[in-house]
């Protein structure tokens, strides 16, 4: 059963808008446990295949602040063996990344063969945050769309694939979910000026978002759509979404075991 909605048309054809989904969907306890293990064992066989057959993945997290993009991956990687993925959180460029190319700093984060990278926000912060915060020209954040489109082929051209997921909640729910934060002293520290600010700036945001999903949804990397006003229902839909992609045409049955291991484990054990 899928839980999100994507879009995979020619990039500037009509995209889907984030008015399409249905944010009133929700998990219950016991069967989110369920289909969370489930889904977690799953995407611990998918892991298993990429090592063996020398894969390799990249998994784009963008969504409002306080979206749950942060539990989302925590739960996407609790099973994983950490020596074949690696979590990359992207904040504001350094000084030196300023001066480079800006996809400069995530092609030296992209997997090496084997491996998983999973990006919280990403390089579509260019046509995102930069955009609607005037840090960058039009002219510069405009060309940018096709800039990207290019960047994931050719990853795609190299086999490396690409799973682009969007969280979605309400006006109300990030309001509620930044207050809970506030309120709460151990995830305070989450919380930053820019926070406030974007709640003021989100029809700018909204606007920036429809035209990022209209412009760089394409067959190779379609972006996922994730209703996420329940955070149970949004973890559940994202994994669901990671897991239907990276599986895909990807030989999962379990590797027989070594003869000579098998020898030894029944002598040893």
């Amino acid at each position: 059963m899928s839980h999100d909605k994507s879009h995979a048309g020619r990039p500037g054809r009509e995209a889907m808008r984030l008015s399409d989904l249905d944010l009133g969907r929700a998990l219950k306890k016991a069967p989110y446990e369920t289909r969370l293990a489930d889904l977690q064992h799953r995407l611990r066989v998918v892991q298993l295949a990429y090592w063996r057959q020398g894969r390799a993945a990249v998994v784009v997290f963008e969504g409002w602040d306080a979206a749950g993009k942060g539990g989302t991956i925590r739960r996407l990687t609790a099973l994983l063996d950490p020596r074949g993925f690696e979590v990359w959180p992207i904040g504001a460029p350094n000084r030196q990344e300023l001066r480079q190319h800006y996809l400069q700093r995530f092609w030296t984060r992209l997997p090496h063969d084997c491996e998983i990278g999973v990006f919280d926000r990403s390089w579509y912060g260019r046509v995102l945050v930069e955009r609607v915060e005037k840090l960058t020209p039009e002219s510069d954040w405009a060309r940018a769309y096709g800039e990207i489109n290019d960047f994931e082929r050719i990853l795609t051209n190299d086999g490396i694939r690409v799973v682009k997921l969007f969280l979605h909640l309400s006006l109300e729910e990030q309001k509620r979910r930044l207050r809970a934060r506030f309120e709460e002293p151990l995830k305070r520290w989450k919380l930053a000026p820019e926070d406030f600010r974007n709640l003021e700036l989100r029809d700018a945001y909204l606007e920036a978002i429809e035209a990022m999903l209209a412009e760089t949804s394409t067959p190779h990397a379609p972006w996922h759509l994730i209703a996420a006003e329940d955070k149970r229902y949004g973890r559940v839909a994202a994994l669901e979404a990671i897991e239907a992609a990276l599986s895909a045409g990807v030989d999962l049955r379990l590797p027989d075991l070594d003869p000579e291991v098998e020898a030894l484990a029944r002598a040893h054990l």
